[in-house]
Protein backbone atom coordinates (compact mmCIF):
# COMPACT_ATOMS: atom_id res chain seq x y z
CA UNK A 1 0.00 0.00 0.00
CA UNK A 2 1.38 3.36 -1.16
CA UNK A 3 1.01 7.20 1.08
CA UNK A 4 -1.98 8.12 -1.27
CA UNK A 5 -4.10 4.71 0.01
CA UNK A 6 -2.52 5.24 3.79
CA UNK A 7 -4.30 8.95 3.80
CA UNK A 8 -7.43 7.12 2.13
CA UNK A 9 -7.84 4.96 5.38
CA UNK A 10 -7.39 8.12 7.64
CA UNK A 11 -10.38 9.59 5.69
CA UNK A 12 -12.38 6.51 6.05
CA UNK A 13 -11.66 6.52 9.75
CA UNK A 14 -12.72 9.99 10.20
CA UNK A 15 -15.97 9.32 8.47
CA UNK A 16 -16.44 5.99 10.71
CA UNK A 17 -15.89 8.53 14.04
CA UNK A 18 -18.69 10.26 12.32
CA UNK A 19 -20.79 7.18 12.35
CA UNK A 20 -21.06 7.54 8.65
CA UNK A 21 -21.55 4.79 6.55
CA UNK A 22 -18.96 3.92 4.10
CA UNK A 23 -17.91 1.22 1.56
CA UNK A 24 -14.13 0.44 1.19
CA UNK A 25 -13.05 -0.71 -1.86
CA UNK A 26 -9.89 -3.22 -2.98
CA UNK A 27 -8.49 -3.42 -6.73
CA UNK A 28 -7.82 -7.35 -6.60
CA UNK A 29 -7.13 -8.17 -10.20
CA UNK A 30 -6.58 -6.20 -13.82
CA UNK A 31 -6.47 -7.46 -16.82
CA UNK A 32 -4.95 -4.93 -19.35
CA UNK A 33 -3.71 -1.79 -18.82
CA UNK A 34 -4.82 -0.61 -15.28
CA UNK A 35 -4.70 3.31 -13.98
CA UNK A 36 -3.91 2.36 -10.29
CA UNK A 37 -2.28 -1.19 -9.10
CA UNK A 38 -3.16 -4.10 -7.65
CA UNK A 39 -4.05 -3.03 -3.91
CA UNK A 40 -5.09 0.24 -4.39
CA UNK A 41 -8.30 1.54 -2.43
CA UNK A 42 -10.99 3.55 -2.70
CA UNK A 43 -13.60 4.82 -0.13
CA UNK A 44 -17.39 5.94 -0.70
CA UNK A 45 -18.93 7.52 2.19
CA UNK A 46 -23.22 6.77 1.98
CA UNK A 47 -23.73 10.66 0.58
CA UNK A 48 -21.72 9.47 -2.49
CA UNK A 49 -18.29 11.80 -1.41
CA UNK A 50 -15.47 9.80 -2.38
CA UNK A 51 -11.52 9.06 -1.14
CA UNK A 52 -9.11 8.04 -3.78
CA UNK A 53 -9.19 6.65 -7.36
CA UNK A 54 -9.32 3.04 -8.70
CA UNK A 55 -9.87 4.00 -12.53
CA UNK A 56 -9.52 7.25 -12.75
CA UNK A 57 -12.81 8.54 -12.94
CA UNK A 58 -15.23 6.32 -14.74
CA UNK A 59 -15.62 3.51 -12.61
CA UNK A 60 -15.97 5.77 -9.00
CA UNK A 61 -18.50 7.83 -10.70
CA UNK A 62 -20.31 4.45 -11.10
CA UNK A 63 -19.65 3.57 -7.49
CA UNK A 64 -21.09 7.16 -6.02
CA UNK A 65 -24.38 6.45 -8.34
CA UNK A 66 -24.70 3.36 -6.84
CA UNK A 67 -24.59 4.48 -3.39
CA UNK A 68 -26.33 7.29 -3.81
CA UNK A 69 -29.30 4.61 -5.20
CA UNK A 70 -28.86 2.48 -2.41
CA UNK A 71 -27.62 -0.28 -4.14
CA UNK A 72 -24.39 -0.66 -2.23
CA UNK A 73 -26.39 -1.24 1.27
CA UNK A 74 -23.81 -4.48 1.45
CA UNK A 75 -24.07 -6.79 4.47
CA UNK A 76 -20.99 -8.77 3.70
CA UNK A 77 -18.13 -8.08 1.31
CA UNK A 78 -18.80 -8.40 -2.55
CA UNK A 79 -16.75 -9.26 -5.11
CA UNK A 80 -17.42 -6.97 -8.49
CA UNK A 81 -15.58 -6.67 -12.30
CA UNK A 82 -16.05 -3.65 -14.38
CA UNK A 83 -15.42 -3.55 -18.39
CA UNK A 84 -15.52 -7.14 -18.89
CA UNK A 85 -16.63 -6.47 -22.63
CA UNK A 86 -14.92 -3.92 -24.74
CA UNK A 87 -18.55 -1.54 -24.64
CA UNK A 88 -18.47 -2.20 -20.72
CA UNK A 89 -14.29 -0.88 -21.21
CA UNK A 90 -15.23 1.88 -23.47
CA UNK A 91 -17.71 3.13 -20.84
CA UNK A 92 -15.78 2.70 -17.76
CA UNK A 93 -12.30 3.70 -19.45
CA UNK A 94 -10.14 0.84 -19.66
CA UNK A 95 -8.51 -0.54 -22.50
CA UNK A 96 -10.25 -2.40 -25.13
CA UNK A 97 -11.53 -5.60 -23.53
CA UNK A 98 -9.60 -4.85 -20.00
CA UNK A 99 -11.16 -6.01 -16.75
CA UNK A 100 -11.14 -4.70 -13.19
CA UNK A 101 -12.23 -6.76 -10.44
CA UNK A 102 -12.67 -5.03 -6.65
CA UNK A 103 -13.59 -6.46 -3.58
CA UNK A 104 -16.05 -3.81 -1.91
CA UNK A 105 -16.33 -3.63 2.14
CA UNK A 106 -19.17 -2.66 4.35
CA UNK A 107 -16.59 -0.99 6.97
CA UNK A 108 -17.85 -1.43 10.85
CA UNK A 109 -15.77 -1.86 14.14
CA UNK A 110 -15.48 -5.38 12.89
CA UNK A 111 -13.26 -3.89 9.65
CA UNK A 112 -10.22 -2.68 12.32
CA UNK A 113 -9.53 0.31 10.48
CA UNK A 114 -8.23 2.25 14.00
CA UNK A 115 -5.81 -0.77 15.12
CA UNK A 116 -4.28 -0.79 11.28
CA UNK A 117 -3.87 2.97 10.96
CA UNK A 118 -2.12 2.69 14.38
CA UNK A 119 0.60 0.25 13.04
CA UNK A 120 0.92 1.95 9.88
CA UNK A 121 1.61 4.98 11.46
CA UNK A 122 4.19 3.51 13.47
CA UNK A 123 5.87 3.07 9.44
CA UNK A 124 5.03 -0.76 9.54
CA UNK A 125 3.96 -3.79 7.89
CA UNK A 126 1.36 -5.57 8.46
CA UNK A 127 -1.22 -8.59 7.26
CA UNK A 128 -4.82 -7.57 7.07
CA UNK A 129 -7.24 -10.73 6.38
CA UNK A 130 -10.72 -9.99 5.14
CA UNK A 131 -13.68 -13.21 5.77
CA UNK A 132 -15.63 -12.56 2.69
CA UNK A 133 -18.46 -14.27 4.77
CA UNK A 134 -19.00 -11.82 7.23
CA UNK A 135 -16.79 -9.30 6.79
CA UNK A 136 -14.67 -10.19 10.17
CA UNK A 137 -11.02 -9.21 9.75
CA UNK A 138 -7.84 -10.50 11.14
CA UNK A 139 -4.46 -8.47 11.56
CA UNK A 140 -1.11 -10.34 11.28
CA UNK A 141 2.43 -10.11 11.27
CA UNK A 142 3.71 -9.70 7.34
CA UNK A 143 6.04 -12.46 5.70
CA UNK A 144 8.62 -11.81 3.15
CA UNK A 145 7.13 -11.56 -0.44
CA UNK A 146 3.47 -10.71 0.91
CA UNK A 147 1.13 -10.63 -1.97
CA UNK A 148 -2.20 -9.51 -2.41
CA UNK A 149 -4.51 -12.90 -2.77
CA UNK A 150 -8.31 -13.53 -2.95
CA UNK A 151 -9.49 -16.89 -2.51
CA UNK A 152 -13.78 -17.95 -1.81
CA UNK A 153 -13.37 -17.03 1.73
CA UNK A 154 -10.74 -14.68 2.37
CA UNK A 155 -8.83 -11.25 0.98
CA UNK A 156 -5.47 -11.42 1.83
CA UNK A 157 -3.58 -7.88 1.75
CA UNK A 158 -0.52 -6.40 3.01
CA UNK A 159 -0.07 -2.67 4.12
CA UNK A 160 2.75 -0.82 4.89
CA UNK A 161 5.50 0.72 3.21
CA UNK A 162 7.50 -2.20 1.11
CA UNK A 163 10.49 -0.24 0.05
CA UNK A 164 13.44 0.66 2.92
CA UNK A 165 15.74 3.20 3.93
CA UNK A 166 18.04 3.74 5.56
CA UNK A 167 20.21 6.76 6.31
CA UNK A 168 22.96 7.65 7.68
CA UNK A 169 23.13 10.46 9.55
CA UNK A 170 20.58 12.52 11.59
CA UNK A 171 21.23 15.89 10.24
CA UNK A 172 19.42 18.78 8.91
CA UNK A 173 19.14 17.25 5.28
CA UNK A 174 18.18 13.82 6.48
CA UNK A 175 14.92 15.74 7.78
CA UNK A 176 13.91 16.26 4.85
CA UNK A 177 14.95 13.32 3.28
CA UNK A 178 12.99 11.01 5.68
CA UNK A 179 9.83 13.27 5.75
CA UNK A 180 9.48 12.94 1.47
CA UNK A 181 10.79 9.33 1.54
CA UNK A 182 7.76 8.19 3.30
CA UNK A 183 5.47 10.00 0.93
CA UNK A 184 7.13 7.62 -1.63
CA UNK A 185 6.33 3.85 0.06
CA UNK A 186 9.73 3.83 2.18
CA UNK A 187 9.88 2.52 5.57
CA UNK A 188 12.39 5.21 6.83
CA UNK A 189 15.74 4.27 9.00
CA UNK A 190 18.20 6.95 10.54
CA UNK A 191 21.55 5.27 11.30
CA UNK A 192 23.40 7.82 13.96
CA UNK A 193 25.25 7.15 16.77
CA UNK A 194 26.36 10.76 17.88
CA UNK A 195 24.97 11.79 20.74
CA UNK A 196 24.40 15.62 19.67
CA UNK A 197 23.17 14.74 16.90
CA UNK A 198 20.28 12.18 18.06
CA UNK A 199 19.04 14.74 20.23
CA UNK A 200 16.19 16.41 19.52
CA UNK A 201 15.84 14.21 16.29
CA UNK A 202 11.89 14.01 15.38
CA UNK A 203 10.53 12.70 12.18
CA UNK A 204 6.90 11.02 12.95
CA UNK A 205 7.01 7.63 11.22
CA UNK A 206 10.99 7.23 10.90
CA UNK A 207 12.93 5.66 12.94
CA UNK A 208 16.66 6.62 14.47
CA UNK A 209 18.75 3.68 15.79
CA UNK A 210 22.01 4.50 17.78
CA UNK A 211 24.43 1.36 17.22
CA UNK A 212 27.20 2.15 14.61
CA UNK A 213 26.74 2.36 10.85
CA UNK A 214 28.41 -1.21 9.80
CA UNK A 215 26.42 -2.89 12.54
CA UNK A 216 23.14 -1.75 11.57
CA UNK A 217 23.62 -2.16 7.98
CA UNK A 218 24.61 -6.03 8.79
CA UNK A 219 21.38 -6.14 10.97
CA UNK A 220 19.12 -4.66 8.50
CA UNK A 221 20.31 -7.69 5.78
CA UNK A 222 19.65 -4.98 2.79
CA UNK A 223 17.42 -6.76 -0.16
CA UNK A 224 16.44 -5.55 -3.54
CA UNK A 225 13.71 -3.01 -1.66
CA UNK A 226 16.33 -1.00 0.57
CA UNK A 227 18.39 1.92 -0.55
CA UNK A 228 21.27 3.27 1.76
CA UNK A 229 22.66 7.18 1.73
CA UNK A 230 25.26 8.02 3.75
CA UNK A 231 25.30 11.86 4.84
CA UNK A 232 27.33 12.64 7.83
CA UNK A 233 30.44 13.79 5.70
CA UNK A 234 32.20 12.46 8.00
CA UNK A 235 34.43 8.99 6.80
CA UNK A 236 34.90 7.00 10.02
CA UNK A 237 30.53 6.82 9.49
CA UNK A 238 29.77 6.83 6.35
CA UNK A 239 32.78 4.45 5.27
CA UNK A 240 31.68 1.61 7.72
CA UNK A 241 27.96 1.69 6.46
CA UNK A 242 29.23 2.03 2.65
CA UNK A 243 31.31 -0.97 2.92
CA UNK A 244 28.70 -2.96 4.53
CA UNK A 245 25.63 -1.84 1.58
CA UNK A 246 28.10 -1.99 -1.38
CA UNK A 247 28.62 -5.83 -0.67
CA UNK A 248 24.76 -6.30 -0.13
CA UNK A 249 22.11 -6.85 -2.81
CA UNK A 250 20.18 -3.13 -2.34
CA UNK A 251 19.08 -1.43 -5.16
CA UNK A 252 20.78 1.60 -4.53
CA UNK A 253 23.82 3.15 -2.77
CA UNK A 254 24.50 6.85 -1.99
CA UNK A 255 26.87 9.12 -0.16
CA UNK A 256 26.84 12.79 -0.15
CA UNK A 257 29.98 14.73 -1.48
CA UNK A 258 31.93 16.52 -4.26
CA UNK A 259 33.31 14.28 -7.19
CA UNK A 260 36.57 14.60 -5.55
CA UNK A 261 36.10 13.30 -2.48
CA UNK A 262 33.81 10.24 -3.85
CA UNK A 263 37.23 9.60 -5.33
CA UNK A 264 39.52 9.59 -2.63
CA UNK A 265 36.11 7.75 -0.68
CA UNK A 266 36.55 5.11 -3.30
CA UNK A 267 40.21 4.46 -2.76
CA UNK A 268 40.12 3.79 0.44
CA UNK A 269 36.97 1.52 0.55
CA UNK A 270 39.36 -0.30 -2.12
CA UNK A 271 42.70 0.02 -0.17
CA UNK A 272 41.29 -0.61 3.89
CA UNK A 273 38.43 -2.84 3.13
CA UNK A 274 39.30 -4.83 -0.03
CA UNK A 275 35.87 -3.56 -1.81
CA UNK A 276 36.50 -4.32 -5.68
CA UNK A 277 36.17 -2.08 -8.57
CA UNK A 278 32.47 -3.61 -9.40
CA UNK A 279 31.10 -3.13 -5.63
CA UNK A 280 32.85 0.27 -6.19
CA UNK A 281 31.09 1.04 -9.65
CA UNK A 282 27.39 0.37 -7.76
CA UNK A 283 28.34 3.81 -5.91
CA UNK A 284 26.17 6.90 -6.54
CA UNK A 285 27.99 9.88 -5.75
CA UNK A 286 27.38 13.02 -5.69
CA UNK A 287 24.23 11.47 -4.83
CA UNK A 288 21.15 12.51 -6.48
CA UNK A 289 20.51 13.21 -9.93
CA UNK A 290 22.19 16.79 -10.99
CA UNK A 291 19.71 19.68 -11.43
CA UNK A 292 21.52 22.06 -9.49
CA UNK A 293 20.09 21.53 -6.32
CA UNK A 294 22.02 23.79 -3.60
CA UNK A 295 19.50 23.84 -0.47
CA UNK A 296 18.56 20.83 1.89
CA UNK A 297 15.35 20.19 0.48
CA UNK A 298 16.28 20.69 -3.09
CA UNK A 299 19.13 17.98 -2.28
CA UNK A 300 16.35 15.85 -0.96
CA UNK A 301 14.76 15.67 -4.19
CA UNK A 302 17.13 15.15 -5.83
CA UNK A 303 18.30 11.94 -4.20
CA UNK A 304 14.84 10.85 -3.96
CA UNK A 305 14.44 11.01 -8.44
CA UNK A 306 17.50 9.25 -8.50
CA UNK A 307 16.07 6.80 -6.41
CA UNK A 308 12.65 6.81 -7.79
CA UNK A 309 14.59 6.17 -11.35
CA UNK A 310 16.50 2.92 -10.07
CA UNK A 311 13.34 1.93 -8.70
CA UNK A 312 11.99 1.67 -11.94
CA UNK A 313 15.25 0.66 -13.66
CA UNK A 314 16.42 3.84 -15.54
CA UNK A 315 19.22 5.63 -15.31
CA UNK A 316 19.33 9.27 -15.66
CA UNK A 317 22.27 10.50 -18.12
CA UNK A 318 24.34 14.05 -16.51
CA UNK A 319 22.33 17.08 -17.87
CA UNK A 320 23.34 19.85 -20.08
CA UNK A 321 23.46 23.19 -17.47
CA UNK A 322 22.56 26.20 -19.74
CA UNK A 323 21.67 28.53 -17.03
CA UNK A 324 25.61 29.67 -15.24
CA UNK A 325 27.79 28.06 -17.34
CA UNK A 326 27.79 24.78 -15.63
CA UNK A 327 29.07 26.86 -12.24
CA UNK A 328 25.84 25.34 -10.10
CA UNK A 329 26.92 23.07 -7.07
CA UNK A 330 26.49 18.74 -8.36
CA UNK A 331 23.11 17.71 -6.45
CA UNK A 332 24.22 15.92 -3.33
CA UNK A 333 27.08 18.10 -2.80
CA UNK A 334 26.90 20.24 0.30
CA UNK A 335 30.20 23.31 -0.34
Amino acid sequence: MDNVDLNILRQLASWQAEGRRVVLGTITRTWGSAPRPVGSVVAVRDDGQIAGSVSGGCIEDDLIAKVRDGALTLTAPEVVRYGVGAEEATRFGLPCGGTLELVLEPVGPHSRIPELLAVLQQGDRIRRVLQLADGQVELQPPSEGDVLQLTDTTLTTTHGPSWRLLLIGAGQMTHYLATMAQALDYQVLICDPREEYAIGWDVPGARLLRGMPDDVVAELKPDGHTAIVALTHDPKLDDLALMEALASPAFYVGAIGSRVNQAKRKSRLKEHFGLTDAQLDRLHGPVGIKNGARTPPEIAVAILAELTASRYGYVIPAPLSVGDGGLAPEAGCVV
